[in-house]
């Protein structure tokens, strides 16, 4: 007996891709705007135009979805070019200019992401986890950002871990947010500030 032919079109596979990021795009502006834990699948079908069973076919639960946030965020940030073109830089202050301007990119492009990352933490779940998914990568980063600032001259005055902790609480998500959201500065005098406080206190 012959085997069922599988049938694939591509206009359809497209027509899928094209659904899905449109889901996503509309969940994650609705989870940045009321909060994960208020808003449903009827939300997201209703904001993307289609039925809420082709949320679930397409995407997932509302936890998949968050998910499916977070890893294309993650992916989209573009962290790993930055950091390529961070550790060719040959002083410290070359590295923190970079940094600043790399991590500003990353914060500013990828902004209603975060938001719908920090707002659904409360009610999710496995929030905590959620967190430390979400900024892995970040944090490996600029890691490796405080162990190049030591191979060069002058040495920054802090360990590496604690040149880290500095440049987390500096570029880290939530220092962007305090000064552009909370005191609603421009990102350009954020970049500013940060890059000059960071070059005055790690030497």
């Amino acid at each position: 007996m012959a085997s069922k032919r599988v049938y694939s079109s591509p206009l359809r596979e497209k027509a899928a891709a094209q659904t899905r990021a449109l889901i996503l795009q509309q969940a994650t502006e609705l989870f940045a705007d009321r909060g994960y834990g208020r808003v449903t699948v009827a939300d997201i079908a209703a904001a993307a135009g289609v039925a809420s069973k082709t949320v679930f076919a397409s995407v997932g639960s509302k936890r998949d979805i968050l998910d499916r946030i977070v890893d294309e965020g993650v992916a989209a940030s573009g962290y790993e070019q930055a950091m390529e073109h961070l550790i060719a830089q040959p002083t410290p202050e070359a590295v923190l200019e970079a940094l600043a301007r790399g991590t500003r990119s990353g914060n500013e492009g990828q902004f209603t992401v975060h938001e719908a990352i920090r707002k659904a933490l409360p009610s999710h779940e496995h929030g905590e986890t959620l967190w430390e998914r979400a900024t892995a990568d970040y944090r490996d980063a600029l890691h490796a950002a405080a162990r190049h600032l030591h191979t060069l001259t002058p040495p920054p005055r802090w360990s590496v871990d604690e040149a880290t902790d500095l440049l987390w609480f500096w570029f880290g998500p939530s220092g962007w947010r305090t000064l552009v959201v909370e005191n609603n500065w421009s990102w350009d005098r954020a970049e500013e500030f940060l890059y000059r406080t960071a070059v005055a206190t790690m030497y």
